[in-house]
């Protein structure tokens, strides 16, 4: 689909509070201009009047994940600070929502860009995943999203599916989601700039995007995802492909808008990092530039060309607006906007007319919220709904019963009451290849199952699109052999290697405890003598039949060990697991009870 013009879009107040630190720069500067055509007037002829500062705005999305609809539960609110002092949860999200929202911050500002910075597709709710993504798309453009950078989902399916939704054409196994009307492609550009065929030197999508502005102006938008991406997808979405050093690509493609006369340049990087502090509205820099900001994006702020004035983040799900100081240092703004449509980043500034750079003084940042009941912006929300149509036969099907919430992608403690039940689900799905524990990665687990309806099948249903959401990726479960000194290896690389920072704890199946003492370090985190299998200590050569998804049997998410696995066997599909399993054990008269998530204990 091609979106309306931006000149056509709807004009609405814009929202929060003005911005006082463009509005001094500008009057400051206006205000020398006056001063010196009037001191001229009085002793010659008129002289033409210096150019004005030019405004511009940007409005940044990160990681929808194909999220149209507002997510249910913990996993779709955030927090939002209080005028006591506190913090309170608000449920938000909705991408007709955000588009109202988007429309009113655009209203009176004539250089405006909104961008996305990757992951803006894949691990997508069936609503748009029931069609490759080009619900999402359409959605994107209908709103006015004027260029993205790629992320490690853009990835899922691998780099011709990519550039599929790139540039049009029908799906080549499903083919044409709707024949009348075959897909034509984004109309926004996708930027890679750090994404190479193996061997090759040019990027397979464009690295840079240059935005020219009416009065002859130009901004650089450079794209890139995180270097890491292959450890966070399949191994088969980015077979083929390199992923090369984000400073480093970054300095290059700088240097080269640089020498084409593009002084004011954009980093959009599909890396993140995390902030101290719950509220998504909280200060970031209350005690100085960068205080609350941790994580490879603050690396990637402190070292890159100061000739970059403006990074945009995604990947790590946090909202903020921090400051980092660049190698000269300036100070920078860095940002994020959570993910799910859950809010958006407006970011403005003002380019100086004489060195057609961004002035760093100028620069102001603020997150804004997208709280559930905003009103639809009817242009997409029409786009929103003819999709729903289509998907929602099967959508709507119950598949299963619960008695209350299960938390999982919304919790915040390392185990969860859905995660349990997953690993349950899928020991139960193989124990056909001997399966006697499961795991699953965090990041395979995309939401809540919460016990509220979200249409109308009635509180306590479990329909398959909210199972989908749950487990969108559909992979292949594969069952393995692990020893019992490996086994313990994957425990121990949940605290280090890759996440020795930040550690990624595996969801378990009911067989396997252990204990873990977070005042240590690294892999001494695990307290390997509480390492049990059905009550047994796991012994260096005991046998066990592991069943884990397809991502982690890769080796993915730094757990290397799960590539060692010996006697594989490849049988049904996570969802599959999933929701066969909420069909055979449970119902109405029968819901299922949340699992206590008592099967890793902390000292």
């Amino acid at each position: 689909m091609r979106r309306t013009p931006q000149s056509a879009r709807p004009a609405q107040p814009p929202p929060g509070k003005p911005v006082r630190r463009l509005a001094a720069a500008l009057g400051a500067t206006l205000s020398i201009v006056i001063t010196v055509t009037a001191t001229s007037a009085s002793s010659s002829p008129p002289a033409t009047a210096a150019p004005r500062p030019l405004p511009v705005q940007l409005l940044a999305l990160n990681d929808l994940h194909g999220n149209l609809d507002p997510v249910s539960g913990a996993a779709g609110a955030l927090a939002k600070q209080n005028g006591d002092g506190q913090v309170s949860s608000v449920q938000a999200g909705g991408v007709p929502q955000l588009a109202t929202l988007l429309d009113r911050a655009r209203e009176g500002q004539s250089d405006s860009v909104t961008v996305g910075v990757g992951d803006m597709i894949g691990g997508s709710p069936l609503l748009s995943a029931a069609f490759h993504d080009e619900p999402t798309v359409d959605a994107l453009e209908t709103l006015g999203l004027d260029v993205s950078s790629v992320g490690n989902h853009e990835f899922d399916e691998g780099s011709g599916e990519l550039l599929r939704m790139t540039d049009g054409g029908c799906h080549p196994k499903e083919g044409c989601a709707d024949p009348d009307q075959p897909y034509d492609g984004a109309d926004f550009p996708y930027l890679a700039a750090n994404v190479t065929r193996e061997g090759g030197k040019e990027p397979i999508l464009p690295p840079y995007w240059i935005k020219r502005l009416p009065n002859g102006e130009r901004v650089g938008f450079i794209g890139l995802t995180t270097q890491h991406t292959p450890s966070a997808v399949s191994a088969a979405g980015v077979r083929g492909l390199e992923f090369a050093d984000e400073r480093r690509t970054i300095d290059r493609y700088a240097e080269e808008l640089d020498g084409k006369g593009v002084k004011a340049i954009v980093a959009m990087v599909h890396e993140g990092g995390t902030r101290a502090g719950k509220a998504y509205d909280a200060d970031c820099d209350a005690a100085g530039p960068a205080s609350a900001l941790s994580g490879p994006i603050k690396q990637i702020g402190q070292r890159v060309s100061p000739k970059v004035d403006v990074i945009l983040s995604g990947h790590s799900h946090e909202p903020y607006t921090c400051t980092v100081d660049d190698p000269a240092g300036n100070p920078r703004p860095v940002t994020q906007a959570a993910s799910f449509g859950r809010a958006f980043t407006d970011l403005r500034f003002v380019l100086d007319p004489e060195t057609r750079d961004v002035v760093r003084s100028s620069v102001t940042a603020r997150n804004h919220l997208v709280p559930t009941a905003t009103p639809r912006q009817q242009a997409v929300n029409e786009v929103v709904e003819r999709w729903r149509a289509r998907s929602a036969e099967l959508s709507d099907e119950a598949v299963g019963h619960i008695e209350a919430d299960l938390p999982g992608r919304g919790s915040k403690e390392p185990e969860t009451p859905l995660g349990d039940l997953i690993t349950d689900t899928q020991v139960e799905a193989t124990n056909g290849a001997g399966a006697q524990l499961a795991f699953l990665n965090t990041g395979g687990m995309r939401a809540d199952l919460t016990y509220k309806a979200q249409g109308k099948e009635g509180d306590g249903v479990v329909t398959y699109g909210e199972a989908f959401q749950v487990q969108p990726f559909d992979n292949l479960l594969v069952t393995m052999t692990l020893t019992g000194d490996q086994l313990v290896q994957v425990l121990r690389e949940q605290f280090s290697g890759e996440n020795a920072a930040e550690p990624i704890f595996l969801q378990l199946s009911s067989a396997l405890r252990y204990s873990a003492d977070m005042s240590r370090q690294g892999a001494e985190r695990l307290l390997e003598d509480t390492v049990r299998v059905n009550g047994k200590p796991v012994t260096a050569t005991e046998r066990y039949r592991v069943t884990v998804n397809s991502f982690l049997a890769d080796g993915g998410n730094g757990f290397a060990t799960f590539k060692k696995g010996t006697d594989r066997e490849t049988g049904t599909t996570d969802l599959s697991a999933f929701t066969e399993y909420l069909r055979k054990h449970t119902s109405k008269d029968n819901p299922l009870a949340a699992p206590k998530a008592e099967r890793i204990t902390f000292r």
